[in-house]
Order: C-alpha cells, then sequence, then structure tokens
C-alpha cells in the first residue's frame, strides 16, 4: 500500500477447498463415462475420438482452476483497476468506475466458494467480478471496498454519487442474470431426468440417445426457461444490490 492507501493487490491465500477438487473428479469420472459409450460404433468396438476427447476435457478443466488460482487477481493503483483473469486483463480508469459493490453471492455455493464477492459497475451498468476481492481472501471485504473507495474518491473526477440512469440499467442486469441463473437450475433439473430415462433405456434394452437426451434437451430446456423468466421478471425488477455505505 502506498501513502495515499490506494496501491494495493489481491491474490489468492487460501487452497482450493477439498469439496471443489471432489465435484470436479466427480464430473471427470461422468465425462470419461459419456466419452466411452458415445464413441462405441455399432460393431460393438470404439472409434478412435473418444479418448482424445476426454482428454482434452480434463487438461481445459485442470489448466482454468489452475489460472484461476494463481494468475487471477486485482491490482489497484492510482491509475485506476485491473482484474486479470484466467485469460485476459482488463483495466478502468478511475473516472471509469462508476461503483464498487460487495454482493453476495449466488445461493447454492455453501461453504465452498466464497459467500461474499466484490464486482466493478461502470457507467453502463455493467458489472465485472474483482478477482480474490472476497471473504477468503480478505478478512473484512466491506471494510476493505468502503476503505478502497475513500482512497480512490481524491483520484476522480466525480463523486460516488447514484445515478438514477445506470441504477435502472444496474437492475436490468440483475434480472437478466438472475433468469439465465434459474435457466441453468432448470438445465440441471432436466438434466438428472434425462439420465435417470437414459439408465431405463439402457435397462430395457432400447436405443439410447446421450447427447441428444443428456446435453440437447437439457440446454434447450434451460434457454426456454431463462427466457421466459427474463420476460416475465423484467416487469417486476429486483432491487438493485446495495453497496455497503
Amino acid at each position: 500500500m502506498d501513502e495515499g492507501g490506494v496501491e494495493r493487490e489481491y491474490r489468492k491465500r487460501r487452497k482450493q477447498p477439498r469439496t471443489q477438487l471432489l465435484l470436479l473428479g466427480l464430473l471427470m469420472v461422468n465425462a470419461f463415462v459419456q466419452t466411452s459409450r458415445v464413441s462405441r460404433d455399432g460393431g460393438g468396438g470404439r472409434d478412435w475420438w473418444g479418448p482424445p476427447v476426454f482428454a482434452l476435457v480434463l487438461v481445459l478443466a485442470i489448466g482454468r482452476i489452475a489460472l484461476e488460482q494463481f494468475r487471477a487477481r486485482t491490482r489497484v493503483t492510482a491509475a485506476g483497476i485491473t482484474a486479470q483473469g484466467a485469460v485476459r486483463a482488463r483495466t478502468w480508469a478511475w473516472s471509469e468506475v462508476y461503483d464498487i459493490r460487495v454482493e453476495q453471492a449466488p445461493r447454492g455455493s455453501g461453504r465452498a466458494a466464497p459467500q461474499w464477492l466484490t464486482y466493478l459497475y461502470d457507467f453502463r451498468g455493467r458489472r465485472f467480478l474483482l478477482p480474490h476481492l472476497n471473504d477468503w481472501q480478505v478478512d473484512d471485504p466491506y471494510a476493505e471496498v468502503a476503505e478502497l473507495c475513500l482512497a480512490a474518491a481524491p483520484l476522480r473526477s466525480i463523486t460516488w454519487e447514484r445515478r438514477p440512469d445506470v441504477e435502472e440499467r444496474i437492475l436490468r442486469g440483475t434480472v437478466r442474470r438472475r433468469a439465465w441463473t434459474w435457466g441453468a437450475y432448470g438445465a440441471i433439473a432436466v438434466f438428472c431426468l434425462t439420465f435417470v430415462a437414459d439408465i431405463g433405456l439402457v435397462a430395457v434394452g432400447r436405443h439410447d440417445h446421450p447427447f441428444l437426451l443428456m446435453v440437447c434437451v437439457p440446454l434447450a430446456a434451460g434457454v426456454a426457461l431463462a427466457v421466459v423468466l427474463d420476460r416475465y421478471w423484467s416487469a417486476r425488477p429486483p432491487r438493485s444490490p446495495a453497496p455497503q455505505p
């Protein structure tokens, strides 16, 4: 931290929880089973592409987790804020930052993930996650963000005032994210149903369609649910996420 109190960097401090590693392992086992099944040809043999596809999925999953944990960071300077993600980095000058808010993580994350995340909002109402500025890596993210905003106030050409037009766009984005989150939940529920249906088809000796049942149908159902909820909730938008005073 510099003399003005704004120079700081947020990086990974805690290890990945074992529950996340266990979940990744279960997903990899499922991917192996599915690629093994769908790569069987009509003569009982195997096509060549099953093992390479599984290896590619495994490498991509492990690589993304490693990049997010060891490369991602949030850097704050007198010039602005830089959010370094797994692959790309994005920088905002202080004049481009509308607000910085600590918000509760989506429900269902449990103790295997941070419960409070920090987002940067620009003047178009768009929301961007600030990596590692959460309750896992920072003891008190609310106090940290409040101190950060106070230290950055002299560096901005405007104050941290609320603007109705930006708040309306933020509300619209909240509705959209909420709809697609429930669409994802719906897709997972449909996947569970189609998985059971696929097992039933195999048990009775009927020809199954694993790609259609466990990929196409859940995705289509999730998109349809998200579109319907987005239109329905647009007329009744939720409250904007409240920043820490």
